[in-house]
């Protein structure tokens, strides 16, 4: 089934030069790329992006990650996005990430692990809104 998913290159991963590495590795999967941008998070936008962790010891910790740089947004489309985008990042913990993985290649940890895929289309629908307008996707 074709579908979308949202992929946010997080700020470890922009300092560090990733954001071609990554968007080739999507392309070379044969995702079409819908939407792209550059965008800072405010405090705001990053709790709505990471709502479903609120309350959580770690919560405070994402916001203040995610808010320290520039994140790259990018909507990918192609044949089950959304499970096979989580597969080619791997494991949220970068030291538990396969070889061959986004994280697993270039994670540096619990936090700084380069990048984020929605996991489901419900989180799709919820997180697209913190960095697109729906004119923005075509």
């Amino acid at each position: 089934m074709r579908e979308r998913t949202l992929v946010v290159v997080k700020p470890d991963g922009v300092s560090r030069g990733l954001v071609g590495e990554v968007i080739s590795r999507f392309e070379r999967r044969g995702f079409e790329l819908k939407a792209l941008k550059v965008h800072r998070l405010t405090r705001a936008e990053a709790e709505e992006f990471y709502s479903p962790h609120k309350g959580k010891p770690f919560f405070e910790e994402l916001i203040e990650f995610i808010t320290s740089g520039p994140v790259v947004a990018i909507v990918v489309e192609g044949n089950e996005a959304i499970e096979v985008a989580r597969s080619m990042i791997g494991p949220t913990k970068a030291y538990e990430a396969p070889p061959g993985t986004i994280r697993g290649d270039f994670g540096l940890g619990l936090t700084e692990n380069v990048v984020h895929a929605s996991d489901s289309r419900e989180s799709y629908e919820r997180e697209v809104r913190v960095f697109f307008e729906e004119r923005e996707i075509p």
